[in-house]
């Protein structure tokens, strides 16, 4: 029989069996009066309409936590070939690739539902996924809950015969690990969720339609979303799968004035841009724009920089090779050229099917948190300063303490206003052993010692017509004390020298 066909028919037992009957049964535990035409209506708080929920302030612990980690874990851990569209790859574009390893390795007629029963987890330790996220020195944790093969991590009740309990681990993933994290470690909780499914035999009656029904949106996506909400209180929701069509199809101004005035998160969680086509870089609380976006310019709009260490995967991929994976240089570049850019990153691994994480991710967000455990003064908490990068020495990098201190100029008899700010050196001046730095020459403060985060020694520094020079100390004593990768050098700055600010 025809793959297309068999497909079909798994996910129409899936949606008549149960969707019919479920259809609203969580929507009408939430206490929203249902309209037939619109799934959510407007709530006291924030109506659904962009600018009243573009208007919502970003929650403070977003914007301080700076360090994210994403997890890509589902059905297409098991072929682990390729990526995690392997399914869309192997039947939906028929790439040659896909179905030589197909043809090569499996029986044919082998569909990929029978991927699920192996997708085992036996080796799944949420708690030890928990330590490993923690010393990275991420801040939350963001785990694919369901991606665009429908596959959920968590019982749902819209995803019958099609979950992990139900079929391969037998377990709620979602939940254990979110257990794991909220009771070992202070990282936030977070949970992706893609809009659409490949397959899916709603969706794809509503696309036939031109959009015009919403069946699958009326039966499946927002049913599922408030059973994620409402269950796991996740305090990220990452929305992806939005392209194919509008905001309006996905009612997705209606489920965010749900989520921003009646969900059990509405005072703590974040949402990124993905809600329809023509809304990322526009609207959200946060932007992803695009995956691995990364202007390298200061935004004004607070933005996240999704990036995986696989560097052609966001699954796990059993043919990559070692020269795939990112680098710790190349790590510790995009977290600070980010975060200079007022952006936070979520850095993704892709565990195996049994519920490992290779060793090659471990080390990579080990060294990670060995790095930010010195340097994390410039990271975490703080603020973007008025230049992202020096615009004579390119590659060091700006962010500055968001707390203003008051000091008394003696010679001057006044009191001014000065600001730590910390400039990151992305490569090692070999040649000089300084670095040369013209925005910061500006407002130096002479008068308070420059530091080396990490280095408990004396930093010199010399005034020069261009700006001010840092020197470096020797390199064999940086070395001692395990500085690499990039080099955070503190110096205070002043904001008035007049006594001007009268509060701090």
């Amino acid at each position: 029989m025809n793959r297309r066909i068999l497909t079909y028919l798994f996910y129409l037992a899936i949606n008549i069996s149960f969707f019919v009957s479920a259809s609203y049964e969580v929507i009408k535990k939430s206490s929203i009066e249902v309209n037939p035409n619109v799934i959510f209506l407007p709530t006291k708080n924030y109506t659904p309409d962009w600018d009243s929920l573009d208007s919502r302030p970003l929650p403070k612990w977003f914007d301080e936590a700076k360090v994210g980690i994403f997890i890509h874990w589902g059905v297409y851990s098991v072929p682990s070939f390729g990526s995690e569209w392997f399914w869309w790859n192997w039947q939906g574009i028929y790439n040659e690739n896909y179905t030589n390893y197909m043809e090569r390795n499996y029986r044919p007629g082998f569909t990929y539902q029978e991927f699920a029963p192996d997708f085992t987890a036996e080796l799944f330790d949420p708690k030890e996924w928990a330590e490993i996220f923690e010393n990275s020195g991420a801040q939350y944790v963001v785990l694919t809950s369901k991606h665009h093969d429908g596959y959920a991590l968590w019982p749902s009740k819209y995803s019958f015969g099609w979950n992990s309990k139900d079929v391969g681990s037998h377990r709620d993933l979602v939940g254990e690990l979110r257990d794991a994290i909220v009771k070992n470690t202070k990282l936030k909780f977070g949970l992706y969720h893609s809009l659409y499914e490949w397959f899916n035999p709603l969706y794809l009656k509503d696309k036939a339609s031109n959009f015009t029904s919403k069946d699958f949106v009326k039966n499946k996506v927002w049913p599922e979303m408030q059973e994620i909400v409402s269950t796991y209180k996740p305090e990220v929701l990452w929305s992806d799968g939005d392209w194919e069509t509008d905001e309006d199809y996905w009612e997705s101004k209606e489920f965010l004035a749900w989520l921003y005035n009646k969900s059990p998160v509405r005072k703590t969680i974040v949402t990124n841009d993905r809600w329809g086509r023509g809304t990322g870089c526009k609207h959200g609380d946060f932007y992803n724009c695009a995956d691995r976006f990364n202007p390298g310019v200061l935004q004004e709009h607070k933005w996240e920089n999704a990036f995986t260490i696989d560097k052609k995967s966001w699954g796990n991929r059993g043919n990559a090779k070692y020269e795939d994976f990112m680098t710790p240089k190349e790590v510790i570049r995009e977290l600070v050229t980010t975060v200079s850019c007022n952006g936070n990153i979520l850095i993704n691994v892709g565990p195996s099917r049994v519920g490992t994480i290779d060793m090659i991710f471990v080390e990579r967000l080990a060294q990670m948190g060995r790095w930010l455990k010195r340097n994390g003064k410039a990271i975490y908490k703080t603020i973007p300063w008025t230049h992202q990068n020096d615009s004579l020495t390119k590659d060091v990098w700006y962010t500055a303490e968001k707390k203003l201190h008051r000091i008394w100029d003696k010679e001057n008899n006044v009191s001014v206003i000065t600001q730590n700010v910390y400039a990151t050196v992305l490569e090692y001046p070999y040649e000089t052993n300084y670095v040369e730095l013209r925005d910061l020459g500006m407002v130096f403060n002479e008068n308070v010692p420059v530091e080396l985060l990490g280095y408990p020694g004396k930093v010199t520094f010399d005034r020069t017509r261009r700006g001010v020079i840092l020197h470096f100390p020797n390199k064999q004593d940086i070395d001692v004390y395990g500085l690499s990768l990039a080099w955070t050098f503190q110096v205070n700055t002043i904001l008035n020298k007049k006594g001007t600010y009268s509060e701090i």
